[in-house]
């Protein structure tokens, strides 16, 4: 009994973690002391709220709240009502409280979530408001990593679905509340630094937006909701939502000043000095070493190219809209807007038409006043005009278009880089929509022009032109004249293989090339083996690691389909005319697609039998390819050679494709092109020196140190006896030499015999 008293005598207010330890062991025993707490908390509670200022009472509160939320679970029925006081607190008292409180607040939340007392969706629903409201950094970012980890967690196992629709919500009424207000720009007075009610909706809708870009990052939401989130995005009033909006959809890792940048590179040069002249620790080895990985790491992240977010630009609601909408608001705020802003809705735009195929004729019109070759990033203007182009694309659209660019860039008054630019933005334009240059608008004559430049004295505009020249060689040689057709085109044209118009499609296909030889290959592989049906398997593993969309049921398949009967069939029938009767006489002996029976009667019916898999098209490209090398092994001529040829470059593009999805973006270098090498600035050759030292020993000559015991550098007389002949012949002993007395060369000589009299004895 006297050992008990004296513990409860111990338990002060001031001992608040030894009563927390005992009341994790045995919460009924200390429930008097608990109570008394809690009395003492809501009093604390009372006199801080008539006195924010206090500082005693804001550091008792603060003790008094880390105590509760840890032994909360103990007690649930006293304290239910707990965390709807904290956020209550945090929400209303919010300016009034210290940053040590508000932190204090803040990680008892985080506590009561962890001990499972507040749901994952009460906690962010408190954390959100929070964000835009924070001016502490360290706060904000604590805010954010507990926002990002708590979500990650919900969806380690299985994807929540409730907790992120309730988020995705939130995030989404956190961006659309601002949405009436007026447009602000990024330059000038238009500079939206606004204060008060309509700035907290522009953090809150930026926020909104940084938090779906990192959980998209993170690979926790993937769906077509956060998509629409940023989409909405990309429409606020204030520009810096607009640009991390668009950030998120370009794929780039630009961060906005209100969100939490990474630190800075540190200084390894400053770190190494320091050590030189401290003392040498192993620590102090650490720190560097870690510092150098740091280092290294940053360098890698900075200096890796930015790829676009496709899978977003795919999963986009309404994406003509969408674009219609980002079209409007770019010339709507055409003056509100930096070029770099407007550069970025470019980008996006352009990126969306090539995607998925839109017409928004009026991009070609708005763009045309920024081709000119003095215009700032005008390169990467050409490549958003190029990426925006599609075979479907109206030729008509991109006429004038075509004859801006030649008119500015292509001309004896700019430079080759400019000619250069200008031809190869021409080429991956007409690249996407051949028609652009046509018979009747005079393109054949425009088209003889540009590829004239082939005989210029700059490389990067040879290189230009001759592509342009190979593409229509390709897709169109109608336009070009008789001798700069090549064989190829020369041999198609006269058989009649003439280009498509635009607009029209070639017939359907009776075959796929090479499916006969798949055929075979199946067979053999099927005749080595057991006799037995071995299709469903295979069929299943062709299906291995693909994405297949369900079919519905059989009974669901045998009620949308109805029945009609032959008889029911007949009444429809109607008489066909005697022309249409003459008309169809030939078809039964010559289809009109070129396809006779015999050729009807050598297709492979493989395609009608089974479905072929993903694995089996793999398998018929490299089928095609193998036997394209034995027609060219046997002696094929100059026609199975070139088809081998294209197989492979078939091939290789698939691969190419496969691997890096940004194979068909075009980039300010696709427009530039082959340039000569540009000098290199100060830390480039400080780069390249270092770089040439790595695994070399230090520069410096190694005669005379590894031949000798201990390790030294060559004395004078071994320098001496190593000195160049022409060198020594004008050295001063050598002249001194020559210029003596014969006295002097007496002398010498009889000191000479004398050593060598004493040398011999």
């Amino acid at each position: 009994m006297g050992k008990q008293h004296n513990n409860r005598g111990a338990l002060l207010a001031s001992n608040l973690p030894q009563l927390q330890n005992l009341i994790k062991r045995d919460p009924q025993a200390y429930r008097e002391e608990f109570l008394q707490q809690w009395n003492h908390f809501q009093s604390i509670l009372r006199i801080w709220r008539l006195q924010p200022d206090a500082v005693e009472e804001g550091q008792h509160l603060r003790e008094l709240v880390s105590f509760m939320a840890q032994v909360a679970q103990c007690y649930p029925q006293e304290t239910k009502e707990f965390p709807n006081e904290l956020a209550t607190l945090l929400r209303e008292s919010y300016g009034s409280l210290s940053p040590e409180l508000r932190r204090s607040f803040v990680q008892s939340l985080v506590t009561l979530r962890n001990k499972e007392i507040v749901a994952s969706i009460d906690l962010l629903a408190n954390l959100f408001p929070l964000l835009p409201r924070t001016t502490s950094s360290s706060l904000r970012s604590f805010i954010r990593t507990i926002i990002l980890t708590d979500i990650k967690t919900a969806n380690a196992r299985t994807k929540n679905h409730k907790l992120n629709r309730a988020v995705q919500a939130m995030l989404f009424t956190m961006v659309e509340k601002g949405m009436d207000a007026e447009v602000q720009g990024d330059k000038g007075k238009a500079r939206g630094t606004v204060n008060g009610q309509e700035g907290t909706k522009g953090t809150e809708a930026l926020w909104a937006v940084l938090v779906t870009r990192e959980l998209w990052k993170k690979n926790v939401w993937n769906d077509a909701k956060s998509v629409s989130i940023v989409a909405l995005g990309c429409f606020h009033p204030v520009a810096k939502v607009q640009s991390a909006a668009l950030h998120f959809f370009l794929g780039s890792d630009e961060e906005d000043e209100d969100s939490e940048s990474e630190d800075e590179a540190p200084d390894i040069r400053a770190l190494q000095h320091r050590r030189e002249i401290n003392k040498k620790t192993k620590s102090g080895e650490r720190k560097i070493a870690k510092a150098e990985h740091v280092a290294k790491k940053k360098s890698t992240a900075k200096g890796s190219k930015s790829t676009p977010n496709f899978p977003a630009i795919q999963q986009l609601n309404d994406p003509q809209g969408f674009g219609e909408k980002l079209y409007d608001g770019l010339v709507r705020y055409d003056k509100r807007y930096s070029l770099e802003h407007k550069l970025l809705i470019m980008q996006l735009l352009s990126r969306i038409m090539g995607t998925h195929k839109l017409c928004v004729l009026g991009f070609y019109t708005y763009i045309m006043k920024y081709l000119t070759h003095h215009q700032l990033r005008v390169p990467l203007i050409l490549a958003s005009l190029a990426q925006s182009v599609h075979e479907l694309t109206p030729p008509d659209a991109l006429v004038p278009v075509i004859r801006k660019i030649a008119q500015e860039f292509v001309h004896p008054g700019v430079g080759a880089e400019v000619i250069a630019a200008g031809i190869n933005a021409i080429r991956e334009i007409c690249k996407r929509q051949p028609w652009c240059l046509g018979e009747t608008d005079g393109g054949a004559e425009l088209l003889g022009d540009l590829i004239e430049y082939r005989k210029s004295r700059d490389k990067g505009v040879v290189v230009a032109a001759r592509s342009l020249l190979q593409l229509y060689r390709e897709v169109n040689p109608g336009l070009l004249k008789r001798r700069e057709r090549g064989k190829i085109a020369s041999m198609g044209l006269s058989s009649g293989n003439q280009p498509l118009p635009f607009g029209q499609q070639r017939g359907a296909a009776m075959d796929i090339d090479g499916l006969n030889l798949l055929e075979e290959h199946l067979k053999q592989a099927k005749g080595d083996g057991p006799d037995v049906d071995m299709s469903d398997t295979e069929d299943e593993k062709g299906w291995e690691n693909w994405d297949v969309a369900s079919g519905s049921s059989s009974d669901e398949s045998e009620d949308e389909w109805i029945n009609v009967d032959s008889d029911e069939q007949k009444e429809f029938n109607i008489s066909d005319s005697e022309d249409e009767k003459e008309a169809k006489a030939p078809e039964s002996n010559d289809r009109g697609d070129g396809m006779t029976e015999e050729r009807v009667q050598s297709v492979s019916i493989l395609a009608t039998t089974k479905i072929l898999t993903p694995a089996d098209f793999a398998l018929l490209q490299d089928l095609r390819l193998k036997e394209a090398q034995r027609v060219v092994e046997a002696g094929g001529g100059s026609q199975s050679k070139r088809r081998l040829a294209m197989l492979e470059a078939q091939k290789k593009a698939v691969v190419s494709a496969g691997e890096d999805p940004t194979a068909t973006l075009i980039t300010e270098s696709n427009i530039l092109g082959v340039r000569k090498k540009a000098k290199a600035d100060y830390e480039e050759r400080l780069a390249s020196i270092a770089k040439g030292r790595e695994g070399r020993e230090k520069f410096g000559s190694a005669k005379g140190k590894k031949n000798k015991a201990s390790v030294s550098s060559s004395t004078n007389k071994e320098k001496k006896r190593n000195k160049p002949i022409m060198m020594a012949r004008y050295s001063s002993a050598v002249r001194a030499k020559k210029m003596a007395s014969l006295k002097d060369k007496q002398k010498r000589l009889r000191a000479h015999i004398d050593r060598a009299k004493k040398a011999y004895h």
